[in-house]
């Protein structure tokens, strides 16, 4: 899989000023404001930089942190994960392995048996309903 690669200008004209804070900077949306946060259809959520398939809804669940949360992605292959030491704490950042997309942060204090709280931006995805 070869990597997708834009310049600046092009990804703010493809995503709009917070998606490009998020994905292309490594902003955080505000807690508890993304449009996906409280989603219950059925479907898949895409990385929306490059439209690769990331997330399941069967992985989603309330962590109520305020961002849209997974317990899982949908194959091993979609993110990389980057040591995170920014504002004083020590995180696990996900990227998408295709463009390279900031989506969030993944923690290892989930309920579910994966033990695995994917904390991922609501600008930083795109959900297809089944």
């Amino acid at each position: 899989m070869s990597k997708i690669v834009k310049d600046e200008q092009e990804w703010h004209a493809l995503l709009g000023e917070m998606a490009f804070q998020v994905t292309r900077k490594g902003a955080t949306e505000r807690p508890f404001s993304g449009t996906l946060l409280h989603n219950k259809q059925q479907g898949v959520y895409h990385c929306v930089c490059c439209n690769q398939a990331l997330f399941s809804s069967e992985s989603k669940f309330d962590s109520g942190c305020g961002w849209p949360s997974f317990d899982k992605i949908a194959e091993s292959r979609v993110v990389t994960f980057v040591r995170d030491q920014s504002h004083n704490m020590e995180r696990i950042e996900v990227r998408c392995s295709q463009c390279d997309a900031h989506l969030g942060h993944v923690f290892n204090d989930g309920p579910t048996e994966t033990g695995e709280r994917y904390c991922i931006n609501s600008v930083a995805l795109d959900f297809t309903a089944e």
